[in-house]
């Protein structure tokens, strides 16, 4: 599943082509996505003006003028930037957004649990959104809001920092890497980490997210970048997918468990 990482490339990827812009039209070929694509979506953004685009957890928002685009790009959805119409659609590229410009943005969604909404309210206050915790990239995101969010929680850290509410965004491959760089246990009990070990699994966090998007995220099964290409972030990874091989600072084997009905990876020396 694609997670924050992999989101942020691919709303870098697509602004340049798309703000500014106008809409020329959209093809629809399946409304069958996690939510029905709307009927009159076509006729709505015909001729409209793209503002900006803007990225809240793993949700793709686009300002046009007089209403949002939200898009979630699912387990296997992906955005492609092509520079100008053509008839190569297979039966997984579901919409083409069409630009004045020329360029054209193709959603790919094998698995079709991806969606494209619109909305005239303000996307902070879209159901889907309004109650989304704070972004684990954000100047104001430190030990103290996460110490703060956790007082109360008696489940493991993994699935906390996994939570949504308590921050966006830290899917399980991003949770596992950020809590071998912190040195933490993902079975550890929430509320019983200090506030000072909280400081430095915030700047794990930090730095495993921007590690990430600087090397393109992590391209495993459908997910592409926006030109077709693949991230590297997988080849970076320090427990992910590594169960059974050699920790890479102390060579003892890495365990795998299950918490939350996900895999969890972690190193039974280095993390405590």
């Amino acid at each position: 599943m694609p997670e924050l990482p992999e989101v942020e490339i691919t709303k870098q990827g697509i602004a340049p082509f798309m703000v500014d812009q106008s809409i020329k039209k959209i093809i629809v070929r399946n409304r069958k996505l996690r939510w029905l694509i709307p009927e009159k979506l076509e006729s709505t953004l015909a001729g409209l003006t793209i503002k900006s685009i803007n990225r809240r957890a793993k949700y793709i928002i686009i300002d046009c003028s007089i209403g949002w685009l939200i898009i979630h790009l699912g387990m296997s959805g992906s955005l492609k930037v092509l520079t100008s119409p053509d008839d190569s659609a297979t039966k997984h590229d579901h919409y083409d957004l069409h630009l004045s410009s020329g360029a054209v943005i193709r959603y790919r969604d094998p698995r079709k649990f991806g969606a494209l909404l619109w909305t005239q309210q303000s996307p902070a206050s879209h159901r889907l959104i309004k109650h989304l915790g704070p972004e684990p990239l954000d100047p104001d995101f430190d030990g103290n809001v996460l110490h703060q969010k956790l007082r109360t929680k008696s489940s493991s850290i993994k699935l906390q920092i996994m939570n949504n509410q308590v921050v966006t965004g830290v899917g399980n491959i991003y949770a596992n890497e950020s809590l071998f760089h912190a040195g933490i246990r993902p079975t550890r009990r929430a509320n019983s980490i200090s506030r000072a070990k909280l400081h430095i699994l915030v700047t794990a966090i930090k730095e495993t997210l921007t590690k990430a998007i600087q090397l393109g995220g992590s391209s495993l099964r459908d997910f592409y970048l926006t030109d077709g290409s693949t991230g590297y972030f997988q080849q970076a990874y320090k427990v992910y997918g590594r169960a059974g091989e050699k920790c890479h600072v102390c060579e003892k084997p890495i365990k795998i468990i299950t918490l939350g009905q996900r895999s969890s990876f972690y190193c039974p020396t280095c993390q405590k």
